[in-house]
């Protein structure tokens, strides 16, 4: 599990950091290869985890069409876990999630309660980047204007995506 240890820190997304500069570059050339008829599948064989309550969650809808683009299986679950919830419930359920998926995004979930599970599980775990205040939906604004704000947040999530799975 020592190699997973990268994944329990969440990548800067300030429009000023590294990390929102390599996300940018990846959503260009993602927008390119859009523009040329050459998307690849390339998170093809990667099952991502969504919790989400809402099934009708636009945030989430998003997020879904984002990785699924890219050829990933996108499994929609209701959390179980609260703020309230116990240390060992996290544990367990945040350990189960790290094994049965590559990544897990949180939406609508407390922050303190996503940076449990990241802690536990092994795995990328997001706190909403599908959401319009999620900072990458910031990064979004600095992308070409050839495309809807919608397509551009998708470019956005799928780097985000790519970065922390291939």
């Amino acid at each position: 599990m020592d190699s997973n240890l990268k994944y329990r820190s969440p990548p800067n997304f300030a429009a000023t950091s590294p990390d929102a500069a390599r996300l940018l570059a990846r959503a260009r050339e993602l927008e390119s290869s859009l523009h040329s008829g050459t998307t690849q599948r390339l998170l093809r064989g990667k099952n991502l985890g969504l919790l989400c309550d809402a099934d009708d969650n636009v945030d989430a809808a998003l997020f879904q069409r984002a990785a699924s683009a890219l050829g990933a299986q996108v499994a929609r679950l209701r959390p179980n876990l609260t703020a309230t919830s116990t240390p060992q419930e996290v544990r367990h359920t945040a350990r189960i999630l790290g094994r049965l998926y590559d990544a897990v995004e949180c939406i609508g979930m407390p922050p303190d309660l996503v940076d449990r599970i990241r802690a536990e599980a092994g795995v990328p775990v997001f706190d909403g980047i599908a959401s319009p205040q999620h900072p990458t939906a910031a990064l979004a604004n600095q992308l070409s204007d050839g495309a809807s704000l919608e397509e551009r947040r998708c470019l956005v999530i799928q780097a985000v995506l790519l970065n922390a799975l291939a």
